[in-house]
């Protein structure tokens, strides 16, 4: 195992800013162990990004395989795992608060591997059918293809709300594929790709055959069986209640029947929707060092030269 190259790491710092601001105990413990071995990861990864990222050649062709498991769990550079584990960490509290702890666990180790095999396939099909192979060899990592399945998953259950998508209303039904094309258009960096197969698994669970699927294999390894339905959620001082999901990275969090807002939560947010408070996280993290929004970047692992040049770049606009 590597340790991680000495660098700024202003990203990480961000990060446990907005960790801390929510508080560790306002945290649902699968949420915060993913949060946790992402970092631990990107401080000590288990291989070069290299050999982590997931590509059809050297996934299928070469059968490292293995890649499907690292690549969700390895970023590019500090602000890649920021991004993507602030998203996280909005989700995972509302999600994991309405599925419970040991069925969210599941769900993220499933689409983890989905969105790695999708991706895969999709790859493989367009260089098929472009007979260009340079979809073949195209290297992916990082948590964000597994964030749009998780988002498809917030919208289901709200299908008839509005979330903000770069401060556009858009209806639920339609915010996953929007954002999509929105990403790819303002940060060419990411991965259309590796978007587009979060949401397929995303679909496959919400409106397809996975999450019958996931029962049964969840039945046939328990001897009660698994209820799929919503637990009792997570709570540091022991009170149990109903909690839906809210819509993650951008949306106002619904408010009807059945729906309840944890306290500790809605103090966190002030109130603002989640596009406002992402933009306010960034926003405020960043103010005292007087600098713009860093990029973002998606699913797609760039060479080594370019990445190596944009870190140069940051560090050179750090020091300045």
């Amino acid at each position: 195992m590597q340790h991680r190259r000495r660098g700024s790491h202003l990203g990480l710092l961000l990060l446990a800013s907005q960790v801390f601001q929510l508080g560790l105990d306002n945290i649902p413990p699968v949420t915060l162990a993913v949060l946790g071995l992402n970092v631990y990861l990107f401080l000590f990864p288990a291989a070069p990004l290299m050999k982590a990222c997931v590509s059809v050649q050297q996934a299928y062709v070469y059968k490292d395989w293995r890649r499907l498991l690292l690549s969700p769990l390895h970023h590019v550079d500090d602000w890649h795992l920021y991004f993507n584990m602030v998203s996280f960490l909005w989700k995972g509290v509302k999600l994991e608060r309405r599925l419970g702890g040991p069925w969210f666990l599941y769900l993220l180790s499933v689409f983890s591997l989905l969105t790695g095999l999708v991706y895969l396939l999709l790859e493989a099909v367009l260089t098929e059918l472009t007979q260009d192979q340079s979809y073949s060899m195209t290297c992916a990592v990082g948590f964000s293809g597994v964030l749009f399945a998780l988002k498809v998953l917030n919208n289901h259950y709200h299908p008839g709300g509005v979330t903000y998508v770069m401060g556009l209303p858009v209806s639920n039904r339609y915010a996953s594929w929007v954002e999509l094309v929105l990403i790819h258009i303002t940060a060419p960096g990411t991965s259309f790709i590796g978007h587009l197969a979060g949401i397929l698994v995303g679909l496959l669970y919400t409106a397809g055959p996975l999450k019958k699927l996931m029962k049964k294999c969840a039945d046939a390894v328990t001897s009660d069986g698994y209820n799929s339905r919503p637990q009792a959620h997570y709570s540091s001082s022991g009170s149990t209640g109903y909690s839906g999901t809210s819509r993650t990275y951008s949306g106002n969090p619904p408010h009807g029947a059945g729906y309840t807002t944890d306290h500790r939560t809605s103090s966190y947010t002030g109130g603002l929707t989640e596009e406002e408070q992402l933009e306010t996280a960034i926003r405020n993290s960043l103010n005292d060092r007087g600098e713009a929004t860093p990029p973002s970047y998606g699913f797609h692992f760039p060479n080594e030269d370019r990445a190596e040049e944009m870190r140069r770049m940051r560090l050179r606009r750090f020091d300045q």
